[in-house]
């Protein structure tokens, strides 16, 4: 379908230069389309330096409300010299550009097939404005005021949105509309507005906010009680410290009895990584819900410390916003490469609980989930985030909270149930689910026990017996099963031919679901049809094994190189590795639903072909 007489349809794309102000323009842009009533998603493709290398914007506009790439581009803002080439190479046919025509470049006449548009946006703003930083940033406004025009973005809704931004600082309010209705005017006396690609209003943003993961993963740590945060800054994460820091200032300090402002809550920076999750660990042991945030990078320095974790049965959460590996890799860039590392992380046995949210609302949720699981199991949880979910905008329905939510605390020996007993057991299981009691320090002096890393028996001393640290370790085991019954349920959803037999189906996780939705909705108008399995826990819920034996071949679809999520499935359960067909995306990129309805296709006919030969 070409770019003509699409209306609330179509991909935007703003290719800059990082550092040059475009954020908060690109923002407004999207912002501005999200108010008129209309699904949008933003994804933004940056470098991980601080200034100067090409970055891009994509707004995705999608009267159906897909929240994943489309992996084509309609309207490109070309406002990268260095870029121009790759930019117009990108448009697909029908597709408009718009560019700074102060400096006419005439290799952007190449193709016949799409619309050129230049604005002279620098000249403009040179002549306009006397600061030098003002020429750059405005610009940028520039062009939003020309798309107003050029795809009927209401006006008021512009200016609004410059009220709420600027509503302390008048004269930034007055330079930017006066950039805003530059391009505005330029666009009006020089093109015809609006183009056959365009915008109409709707009413399908009602009760939806625009946010990232990272900001609903740091409410939702604060909402689940959590008033302690070890981290050391690492991108793709950082901003989640951020958020729960921001929340926290506005939700956790409260008055003494003299009238003074009191924090209720810590956030230490600390040298490193190992330090972080040390911290971690302890303020757990200490009864405070505790939390680190990292990536990749940080879930490797960490792995001893979970191991520790583990083996000594601290409760601690770990958020690892996942992104491009091995080594440093692209910091700015996704992937869901830690699916591994994560469950198995540290040396000898050990099996980690791992939550996979898809969306920013499931940041939100999960992180409850999570904080509620360290401390009934007494074992890490780590949130298995992405870039895309963290650091991209979504549109999620308005966040309810639930009143009546109580943190569940796990077992935990108060100091009547202390003073009761004969003595205090620390590893034994005396109800049958594998989860010891545990206490508090400073409770009482009957709970006291030694902490260790090293072989310890049921009863918390130390050993080097091969039959009591075997009858440990067997536990820990069994509780894995535990915890696989309480972990969040994956979710089905089945083909269009509901209790028809099939021979294939589908199963994934996180961030590759908005994807699968619409490339369900594509190949079902092909007449393909497929059942569905998004799980959203590990240890895997029996329900993952069911699913999987009831077709010939299941497609795993995930965004590593190496199928981490196939393997942990092949591990888990008894199945023929043969049955899993990895899909696999790890360009760095959000996966699209092209990538996936190509894949299956692709799939599909050279099974046929088989069969058939």
């Amino acid at each position: 379908m070409s770019a003509e007489g699409r209306v609330n349809d179509f991909v935007i794309k703003l290719a800059n230069v990082n550092g040059t102000g475009s954020a908060s323009s690109n923002g407004l842009l999207m912002k501005s389309i999200f108010r008129m009533g209309i699904p949008v998603v933003g994804k933004n493709f940056f470098p991980s330096n601080i200034q100067g290398l090409p970055t891009w914007y994509e707004i995705r506009v999608t009267k159906d409300g897909y929240t994943c790439r489309t992996g084509t581009t309609d309207l490109m803002v070309a406002m990268n010299a260095e870029t121009y080439a790759a930019d117009l190479a990108e448009l697909r046919p029908g597709g408009v550009l718009l560019y700074d025509s102060t400096w006419p470049r005439k290799d952007l006449q190449e193709r016949n097939d799409v619309t050129v548009l230049g604005i002279p946006l620098s000249g403009m703003c040179n002549e306009a404005f006397d600061s030098a930083r003002a020429k750059v940033l405005m610009k940028n406004v520039a062009y939003v005021g020309a798309l107003v025009a050029l795809l009927s973005i209401e006006m008021e809704v512009v200016e609004n949105l410059l009220k709420e931004t600027f509503s302390t600082k008048p004269h930034l309010m007055d330079a930017n509309m006066q950039a805003i209705r530059m391009g505005y005017d330029y666009a009006i006396e020089n093109f015809s507005c609006p183009l056959d690609m365009r915008l109409e209003r709707m009413d399908k943003t009602d009760g939806y906010v625009m946010v990232d993961g990272n900001t609903t993963a740091g409410l939702g740590s604060v909402y689940a009680g959590a008033t302690v945060v070890s981290w050391y800054p690492i991108t793709p994460s950082t901003s989640l410290i951020d958020a729960y820091s921001i929340f926290c200032k506005q939700l956790r300090v409260e008055e003494d009895e003299g009238g003074s402002k009191v924090n209720n809550y810590c956030v230490i920076q600390a040298e490193d990584e190992l330090a972080a999750i040390g911290m971690v660990l302890g303020a757990n042991w200490n009864g405070a819900r505790a939390f680190t945030s990292t990536s990749g990078p940080g879930i490797s320095l960490m792995s001893e410390f979970l191991g520790l974790a583990y083996y000594a049965e601290i409760p601690a959460v770990v958020f690892d916003v996942q992104r491009v590996g091995p080594s440093t890799g692209m910091p700015t860039r996704t992937q869901q490469c830690d699916i591994t590392s994560a469950a198995y992380a540290s040396h000898g046995d050990t099996r980690h609980v791992l939550l996979f949210p898809a969306d920013p609302t499931e940041c939100f949720e999960m992180a409850l989930n999570a904080f509620d699981l360290a401390e009934r199991l007494q074992t890490p949880v780590i949130v298995l985030s992405d870039l895309d979910i963290g650091m991209n905008d979504w549109m999620i329905p308005e966040i309810q909270w639930d009143e009546s939510y109580q943190p569940d605390r796990g077992k935990v020996y108060d100091a009547d149930a202390l003073k009761d007993m004969d003595k205090f057991y620390r590893y034994l299981d005396v109800d049958g689910d594998a989860i010891p009691w545990r206490t508090l320090p400073g409770v009482d002096s009957k709970g006291a026990y030694f902490v260790r890393g090293s072989g310890h028996n049921r009863y918390g001393g130390y050993t080097e017996k091969s039959d009591e640290y075997k009858d440990v370790l067997d536990r820990l085991r069994r509780k894995s099963d535990t915890a696989a019954t309480i972990v969040p349920e994956p979710v089905v959803e089945h083909g269009v031919d509901v209790g028809a037999e099939k021979s294939w189906a589908v199963l994934s996780i996180g961030s590759c679901h908005g994807a699968i939705v619409e490339a369900r909705d594509r190949l079902a108008n092909e007449k393909v049809s497929f059942d569905y399995m998004r799980v959203k826990g590990f240890p895997f819920h029996s329900t993952v094994d069911e699913f999987i034996q009831k077709y010939e071949r299941v497609f795993v679809v995930e965004q590593n190189r190496d199928a981490q999520l196939r393997q942990l499935l092949v591990n888990e359960f008894d199945i023929n590795p043969a049955q899993l067909v990895p899909l696999l995306s790890y360009d760095g990129m959000p996966v699209g639903s092209d990538f996936i309805v190509e894949a299956i296709k692709t799939e599909l006919q050279m099974q046929g072909a088989a069969a058939a030969g």
